[in-house]
């Protein structure tokens, strides 16, 4: 048994001063242990960045008033607070940018039968909405376009040598089956989207990594987040070769590239856990996505990588992802945030998060359904629904002491916030603040 030694950063300090004063006078030695031990104790502050100055005052203003630099803090009951990941921790969502990279780069573990498998997986089988139809206008529905993508996805199984072929990745993207296999799927992704519950959409992305461990999955999630940092901030747009129109036509589908982490973002999680704070992500993404992105050092947020809870699909005895959501285990979104905070959070410390921060109708319910939370940071993404209720109530409380909800602007044309509480969306070039 190794016998283990701990020591306060304040007892560290005293310790290396005293170490010093064998060559120092008295009075240089106190002084200098008084400079030290203050900074210790003294409050973290953010980073100017570009954060509302006001949020960020109310932010260094809960730092104060519940870290460890607080006469109430109390290490055996830390404060702790819950970010949303995508489009709050960073610029964009890592799930979106990684399907890109699978697809681009023909990242699957999936033979033919598993893959048409996992794209139908609980959809259902009526005509997407009238905004995912096919370039000539015409209804499209799962059974249609999966037989398109299933049949191209053969043929790349075939051919491409990264599967049971010979032909290098340089080769088969010239092909139409290439093209047509990319863009159906991206294209079917918006489409469950803007047409059925998020109870439906959220968890079929993730089915996309059966057939891979949890060490297949970090890897393609640090690939893209390294990948995105060199791409531009823009709108992408991909259409179906007319060549291969199969049975549900061409289509087209525009997604936005660029993502970027949040120098911003960065700083608050470190300036948090600097404190006393507990800090931990709950997210609608993949848990295995999110556990690497947050927590490998190299992306800026260094957060332990156990502090996630997202979604979860089940695994066999080997570790291996299955087309399964886990059983038992809450969707990660809207009120199914609540119940994982309220399952594995409440428990462990006794009370509720005292600072949430999101930015739409999936982070809505965790951002209002908890007493302790003093204050909830909204990323203005100029959204509707309740999130865009707590919006309004940001507005209309700035600058007000008892604020509560907090909405920070930023511009999606650079991928950056702005010191205000407007946003830009991507191709505009005026602000607005609500929607």
């Amino acid at each position: 048994m190794k016998t283990t030694f701990k020591m306060s950063a304040v007892a560290a300090a005293l310790l290396s001063v005293t170490l010093l004063a064998g060559c120092q006078t008295s009075s240089e030695v106190v002084s200098q242990t008084a400079a030290q031990v203050a900074a210790l104790q003294a409050p973290q502050k953010l980073e100017k960045g570009n954060w509302d100055d006001f949020n960020r005052a109310q932010l260094d203003k809960m730092i104060a008033t519940h870290g460890r630099a607080s006469p109430s803090y109390d290490a055996k009951k830390p404060p702790y607070v819950v970010f949303d990941w995508d489009n709050t921790s960073i610029f964009l969502d890592i799930e979106e940018a990684l399907l890109v990279y699978q697809l681009e780069n023909l990242r699957f573990a999936m033979t033919p039968a598993q893959l048409d498998k996992a794209i139908r997986k609980d959809i259902p089988t009526t005509d997407f909405g009238a905004d995912s139809r096919n370039d000539a206008g015409q209804a499209i529905n799962i059974d249609k376009i999966a037989r398109d993508i299933v049949s191209s996805y053969t043929w790349l199984y075939d051919n491409y040598q990264g599967f049971k072929g010979t032909q290098p990745l340089a080769q088969v993207k010239q092909s139409a089956q290439y093209q047509d296999f990319i863009v159906k799927m991206r294209f079917l992704y918006e489409a469950i989207g803007n047409t059925f519950d998020h109870a439906v959409s959220y968890p079929w992305i993730t089915y996309h990594f059966t057939g891979m461990t949890e060490k297949d999955v970090r890897a393609l999630a640090a690939e893209t987040f390294r990948w995105q940092q060199g791409q531009p901030v823009e709108a992408v747009k991909w259409s179906s070769p007319a060549s291969l129109p199969g049975k549900a036509g061409v289509v087209s589908i525009s997604w936005k590239n660029g993502l970027r982490a949040v120098p911003e973002m960065q700083d608050l999680y470190k300036k948090l856990r600097a404190s006393g704070f507990d800090v931990y992500v709950c997210s609608a993404s993949f848990r295995d996505v999110i556990r690497e992105v947050s927590s490998n050092p190299e992306f800026g947020y260094g957060n332990p990588v156990d502090n996630v809870y997202a979604m979860e699909l089940e695994r066999d005895a080997n570790g291996v992802i299955k087309t399964e959501f886990r059983k038992g285990y809450a969707q990660t979104q809207g009120p199914g945030k609540t119940e994982t905070i309220k399952r594995f959070l409440v428990p462990k410390y006794g009370y509720g998060p005292v600072f949430v921060a999101g930015d739409s109708e999936g982070d809505q319910n965790m951002m209002q359904d908890f007493d302790d939370m003093k204050y909830g940071l909204v990323i203005n993404r100029l959204r509707g629904n309740d999130i865009g209720k707590l919006s309004r109530l940001a507005v209309d409380s700035y600058g007000k002491a008892d604020a509560r909800y907090l909405l920070q602007g930023r511009d999606d044309n650079k991928g950056v916030l702005i010191p205000s509480q407007q946003a830009y969306k991507l191709g505009s070039s005026t602000p607005k603040t609500l929607k």
